[in-house]
C-alpha cells in the first residue's frame, strides 16, 4: 500500500478535480466510484480497479477491510483523513473510493433485444434509477441522446446502485443512430390517446425511450413508427416521475413475459 500526504501529489490533483464537477468527471479518462457499496458491486460484477484510495481512519472499518482484501495492494493509496475529504463526493460514509477504467462499448450493427433510450433527462437521480430499473429487469443496452446527464457521474453512480456493472451504456448518441440501428418496435409513454399498458402485448422485445423531465420526448422519436402506452392513473394524477414511469414499463414487461411462460 503507498501512503500520500502531500496535496501536490498527481493522484492527489486529478480526484480533486474530479471530485470538484461532473465536467471535470466527463472530461476525465477514469471514472469515480465512491463508498463500499459501489466498490463491493464493482468486484463483485468481475471488475479490477485503476486505483483503490482509502482514508486512513477506515482502514480500521471492517467492511473496507474486506475490499481491500480483493485488490491488489499495489494498486491501494492512503490518504490521511484531512486530504481524503478533499477528493471526496461524499459528505459521510466510509473513506473508500475507486478509481475505474471507463466502459465504451460500440454501438451494435442490429439492435435485436430489449433496450432503454434516455432522451435528453437532466435529473442524476433519475438516471441512475432509470439504470438500475434497467438491470434488475434484464434490460442490457442503455442509450443516452446528446444533452443526457452523464451516466459515469459520481451521483448517477451512487444513484444506480452498481447497476453500471451490468449494463453496456452508450453515450452521446444520436436518435438517428438507434433509429437506424432498430429491429424493435419504439414504445414511448403518453397520457393521451395511448392504450393503458396492461392492454399491449409486450412479449417481444422493444425499445423504451424515456424523455426529459420537462419537455418530454423529442420529435425524432415522436415522429418514428411507435408503440403510445399511457400508465392508469386512477388517483388523478397528470403525470408520473420519469423513473417511476420506467419501472412500470419494465417491470410490466416482464410481468407479461412471466404469465405467457407460465
Amino acid at each position: 500500500m503507498k501512503v500520500v500526504t502531500s496535496r501536490d501529489n498527481a493522484l492527489v490533483k486529478r480526484l480533486h478535480a474530479m471530485a470538484a464537477s461532473t465536467s471535470q468527471q466527463r472530461r476525465a479518462d477514469h471514472v469515480l466510484a465512491e463508498g463500499i457499496h459501489l466498490a463491493t458491486a464493482f468486484l463483485d460484477a468481475g471488475g479490477v480497479p485503476h486505483q483503490c484510495v482509502i482514508s486512513e481512519s477506515a482502514l480500521d472499518d471492517v467492511e473496507a477491510q474486506a475490499v481491500l482484501r480483493r485488490i491488489d495492494d499495489h494498486r491501494v493509496t492512503m490518504l490521511p483523513d484531512a486530504l481524503f475529504r478533499q477528493v471526496s463526493t461524499v459528505v459521510q460514509g466510509v473513506g473508500l473510493l475507486l478509481l475505474l477504467d471507463r466502459a465504451t462499448p460500440v454501438l451494435p450493427d442490429a439492435i435485436e433485444r430489449d433496450c432503454v433510450v434516455l432522451d435528453g433527462l437532466q435529473d442524476a437521480g433519475n438516471v441512475g434509477s432509470i439504470l438500475r430499473s434497467a438491470a434488475a429487469a434484464g434490460v442490457r443496452d442503455v442509450f443516452c441522446v446528446s444533452g443526457t446527464a452523464y451516466a459515469w457521474s459520481s451521483k448517477v453512480l451512487r444513484s444506480g446502485m452498481g447497476a453500471h456493472w451490468h449494463l453496456d451504456i452508450h453515450e452521446h448518441v444520436e436518435p438517428a443512430d438507434v433509429l437506424s440501428r432498430l429491429r424493435v418496435p419504439l414504445a414511448l409513454t403518453d397520457s393521451h390517446g395511448a392504450q393503458p399498458i396492461d392492454r399491449i402485448d409486450l412479449g417481444g422485445p422493444v425499445a423504451w425511450v424515456f424523455g426529459n423531465e420537462g419537455a418530454g420526448v423529442s420529435a425524432a422519436w415522436r415522429d418514428a413508427p411507435h408503440l403510445r402506452v399511457t400508465i392508469p392513473q386512477p388517483g388523478g394524477m397528470e403525470s408520473l416521475n420519469v423513473a417511476a414511469a420506467a419501472a412500470i414499463c419494465l417491470f410490466e414487461q416482464g410481468r407479461q413475459r412471466r404469465a405467457h411462460q407460465g
